[in-house]
């Protein structure tokens, strides 16, 4: 006969197994939940590690292109430069006409000889080398086109534009005009000046704007240099490109 056991389990033992059963499945579901959530962590954590990685070799890249890319743009404006004073330097024998009406059979030698009398400073034919006009930068532009010199020395052109600024002066009421050089029609007023590359007539232009605005007295060209200057009593400002227009104020 088997021995008598106590088999009698209460309500209270029913609810406190089933809670620990419970709180058992529990347990084991949040730390299945939690070891999830750390892989997961671990997981972007990583991601994470790698787009900051390449997110900072991409900056470092980004900022070398743009400390290559200014150093080039310093290279640039310097061989820049160099190319413009060197055309402008081979412009340095040149004059650069403005204002004589076009005519098909125009002779610019013979007007050209005849500026030179009219402002008291012939030129010996041999220092003449060329004299041509040049296509116009606008089609639409109707002014006639520009009358290039290309004198023998640098010497010469300073003469002419020297004497060209005397008559100038001497005739305030009648200056430089188409009427002086034997040409009929209208009168036009003609300007004698130094020949500047396009980059130099671009300055200058801006810089006689800029001059205007500030009631500047004085905006003039010397070996394809431009100057400016407020009135007598301030020193010149050589503006050797638009960044120098700064300087005027």
């Amino acid at each position: 006969m088997a021995p008598n056991i106590d088999s009698h389990i209460t309500l209270e033992d029913i609810r406190r197994l089933f809670k620990e059963e419970v709180s058992e499945i529990v347990r084991k579901q949040v730390t299945h939940e939690l070891e999830a959530i750390k892989d997961s962590l671990n997981f972007f954590n990583e991601k994470y590690e790698e787009l900051r990685n390449k997110l900072e070799n991409k900056v470092d890249i980004i900022s070398k292109l743009e400390s290559d890319n200014e150093s080039l743009r310093t290279m640039l404006k310097e061989v820049s430069a160099r190319l413009s004073a060197t055309e402008q330097q081979m412009r340095e024998n040149n004059l650069e006409i403005n204002g004589i009406p076009e005519n098909r059979s125009e002779n610019l030698n013979s007007v050209f000889t005849q500026l030179t009398k009219i402002i008291d400073c012939q030129v010996d034919d041999n220092e003449t080398i060329h004299i041509t006009r040049v296509a116009k930068a606008a089609r639409d532009n109707d002014k006639p086109r520009t009358v290039i010199v290309k004198l023998r020395s640098q010497r010469s052109r300073d003469s002419i534009l020297a004497a060209v600024t005397k008559f100038n002066k001497k005739n305030t009421t009648d200056k430089l005009n188409s009427h002086h050089l034997g040409i009929g029609g209208s009168r036009k007023a003609v300007f004698v000046a130094e020949h500047l590359t396009l980059e130099n007539k671009r300055i200058h232009a801006a810089t006689r704007i800029k001059c205007k605005e500030l009631n500047y007295k004085f905006v003039w060209v010397r070996n394809g240099r431009i100057y400016v200057r407020k009135d007598e009593t301030h020193q010149a400002i050589f503006i050797r490109n638009l960044d120098s227009l700064k300087l005027v104020n």
